[in-house]
């Protein structure tokens, strides 16, 4: 701790050392001063300004150093100055002192509970950024809940001091009115309990229900006032109408029929959405080629001859489309048709809250999930216009392999498709602002990623500044920023792969109002709901995260919560939710990283075990790679993991569960794991937690107790 912050606390201690030695409480009590009161009272006559001023330091003190007697000194300023006096040197000196309790709080033990605890109170401390002045009233105008104990416990939270001072001010003046008003007439107060009837008390409890009363007052007038355009219809066609056809869109409608209600899901192009038709399903098709055609590259190292082989890239693409084709029933609508859900083709625009025009009719509804998705970013770049560029969304379109291809991002897209592009035949290059290939990731994990790209052939310009594109009679050329100047570099395909934008534009939204966040996916509450309580939004269009499990995941809350919300509401769970990126070696993720810890100030302690030490990785030549393990400090709690290597997306799968479930990794190393396979990393990153924190004082007794048993 710092000189300072013992400075501080020596003084506290002095501070009440003086109260209790002095035995100055022995004055503050309900005896003492209706015995004193008079002769109190010509004091302050006598000399009125020191007495009022010596009277609120006092207050002032003894609020601030959480002290015994506050009650008894605003009986004693009612007493002395009077109704409208006394409130008002309470009302401040009230305010004031706690205000110092709670700087004092704050300043010696939030930042120590926030090291420790932070990653616990994240939510909490969320709460309190958006509604700690209403919790905080409530809290004053209850006078049973100790004020002092409020000072102290809200100096740990994140709430602003100015909000806590005119909170304080606000929520105290009840309490305080009612015991300098007892305080006028002092010799009538046999007890404290005498000042408070129990009708008075259950006024307090009512005043502190008050702001919350008034937030779902405001709540439900706003609510009106947004329905009122909109009547409501006497009769509906359906339970539930989901737009969009992706994995958030067929799992809500899947499960709507499921619980027999009627469901209608409406698509504008493919079922099956962008993960079928231009994402996932496509992408690892074309990995599973490029995949095949590095493991032909490796003849030599696993004792075959060289092999010859050239790439047919019009037959890789065929391939991508023919896989394509037989994961399309699964997404069907002679699928879902016969699984009870009305799918119906066209451009889907919402009129009203509860009614949706397709193809010039209105289809009236009690819920409608928005399940739009996302479709590829393309940033303002100058130039790009001029050039031929492509998308995650246009590459299938390809039927010659481009010589020379320029990805720009380095986020997961970018890096599966340009190995992807790279092993197939293509001199690829990638270019990112970033000073790592994903950025999300931590560093020592992007760079096992960079060394195989860069073993691969994989020229990567990081933290690098693209500027503009242009062509000439030589071809297309990007021009781009480095400490060393302007640099170009020239292409044959660029392929823009920055992110993606959730479709929003185009339904009805603007019409109805509907807010945005910041990064353009529509703002929803914790129960997947926008402004209008039946309607709620899911998968890419929805954030935060862009997964086709993410959206499943969603998927299932607003549609449970649209049909049973009005018996049962449940909050979305993001808690422990998978990611994978599929390049080679892949890296699967789980939880937080070492990059989202330091960022979030989360206390956590790293154990790694490298692949380069499993029989199997060995017997695989698939050594590259790693377990990353983030845990409570000196517990086996799992805050994250990160596994980079073969296979990583299934052995994943054990942390994931141990996670959801809250088994730590005392449990994963008492699991039994088959030998040899990949899985055994995850005991092993377990067993290297457990070699650190081994009971070293246990173990140098039994060295002992085995010495003496040799005689």
């Amino acid at each position: 701790m710092k000189l300072n912050k013992w400075l501080l606390v020596v003084a506290i201690l002095v501070l009440a050392v003086l109260f209790f030695s002095l035995e100055i409480n022995q004055y503050l009590t309900l005896d003492y001063i209706q015995q004193q009161h008079f002769e109190l009272q010509q004091a302050v006559e006598q000399r009125h300004l020191l007495y009022t001023l010596g009277f609120f330091v006092a207050y002032v003190l003894i609020t601030a150093g959480s002290l015994p007697g506050a009650a008894i000194l605003t009986l004693l300023a009612g007493a002395l100055f009077g109704l409208a006096e006394g409130f008002i040197i309470v009302s401040f000196a009230s305010s004031i002192g706690a205000t110092l309790a709670f700087l004092v709080a704050r300043y010696l033990l939030r930042e120590r509970l926030q090291a420790k605890w932070g990653h616990k109170l994240r939510q909490f401390n969320q709460g309190i950024d958006k509604q700690g002045a209403q919790y905080l009233l409530s809290l004053r105008l209850l006078p049973v809940v100790p004020f002092f104990l409020i000072n102290l416990l809200m100096g740990l939270t994140s709430i602003k001091t100015r909000t806590f001072y005119w909170v304080s001010q606000l929520g105290m003046i009840p309490g305080t009115l009612v015991y300098v008003n007892a305080g006028t007439e002092l010799s009538k107060i046999s007890s404290l309990q005498d000042i408070a009837s129990p009708s008075l008390w259950f006024a307090f409890a009512l005043l502190a229900l008050l702001p919350h009363l008034l937030k779902w007052a405001t709540a439900r007038y706003q609510q009106y006032k947004r329905y009122k355009p909109y009547p409501k219809p006497n009769k509906f066609d359906y339970n539930l109408v989901v737009i969009g056809a992706g994995a958030g869109g067929l799992v809500s409608s899947y499960i709507a029929a499921t619980v027999n209600a009627k469901v209608t899901i409406i698509e504008q192009h493919k079922m099956g959405g962008d993960c079928l038709n231009t994402g996932c399903v496509p992408s690892k098709a074309l990995l599973r080629s490029a995949h095949f055609a590095a493991e032909l590259n490796k003849a030599t190292a696993l004792g075959f001859a060289p092999i010859a082989s050239k790439v047919d890239f019009k037959a890789v693409m065929d391939r991508v489309h023919n896989v394509i084709k037989q994961v399309e029933p699964h997404d069907s609508i002679e699928r879902y048709s016969k699984l009870g859900v009305n799918c119906l083709q066209g451009k889907a625009t919402i009129k009203t809250p509860y009614a949706v025009e397709l193809n010039g009719q209105t289809l009236l509804t009690e819920n409608i999930i928005i399940a739009t998705g996302a479709k590829p970013f393309v940033p303002p770049i100058k130039g790009l216009d001029q050039v031929e560029y492509l998308t995650s969304d246009s590459l299938w379109q390809l039927e010659q392999l481009p010589p020379r291809l320029l990805v720009v991002g380095a986020g997961p897209i970018g890096c599966e498709l340009a190995q992807a592009f790279a092993r197939l035949g293509s001199r690829v290059t990638m270019i990112d602002v970033a000073n790592q290939l994903l950025p999300r990731e931590d560093p020592s994990v992007s760079s096992i990623l960079l060394k195989q790209f860069q073993q691969e052939g994989i020229q990567c310009l990081l933290g690098v500044t693209l500027d503009y594109f242009s062509h000439d009679t030589d071809g297309q050329w990007a021009h781009y920023q480095t400490a060393q100047g302007e640099q170009r570099i020239s292409f044959d395909k660029v392929l823009i792969a920055v992110g993606r934008k959730a479709n929003t534009e185009g339904f009805g939204l603007e019409n109805l109002g509907i807010k945005l966040e910041a990064n353009g996916t529509i703002k929803l509450d914790p129960y997947l709901r926008t402004e209008y309580p039946n309607i709620f939004a899911v998968g890419d269009v929805a954030g935060p995260m862009q997964f086709t499990h993410f959206a499943a995941h969603q998927a299932w809350y607003a549609s449970v919560n649209a049909l049973f919300g009005r018996f049962k509401k449940f909050k979305a769970d993001y808690r422990v939710i998978p990611s994978v990126t599929y390049c080679d070696p892949p890296i699967a993720q789980v939880g937080i990283n070492e990059t989202r810890a330091k960022a979030d100030n989360i206390p956590y302690e790293v154990t790694e075990f490298a692949l380069d030490e499993l029989d199997r990785a060995i017997a695989d030549s698939a050594k590259q790679g790693v377990v990353r393990v983030l845990t409570v400090p000196k517990k086996d709690t799992i805050l994250g993991v990160t596994i980079v290597g073969q296979h990583a997306g299934e052995t994943i799968g054990e942390f994931v569960l141990a996670m959801k479930h809250g088994l730590g990794l005392n449990k994963v190393l008492g699991t039994v794991h088959a030998y040899p396979t990949m899985l055994e990393a995850n005991k092993y990153a377990a067993g290297a937690w457990k070699q650190k924190h081994k009971p070293t004082r246990i173990l140098a007794l039994l060295k002992r107790y085995f010495t003496s048993r040799r005689g």
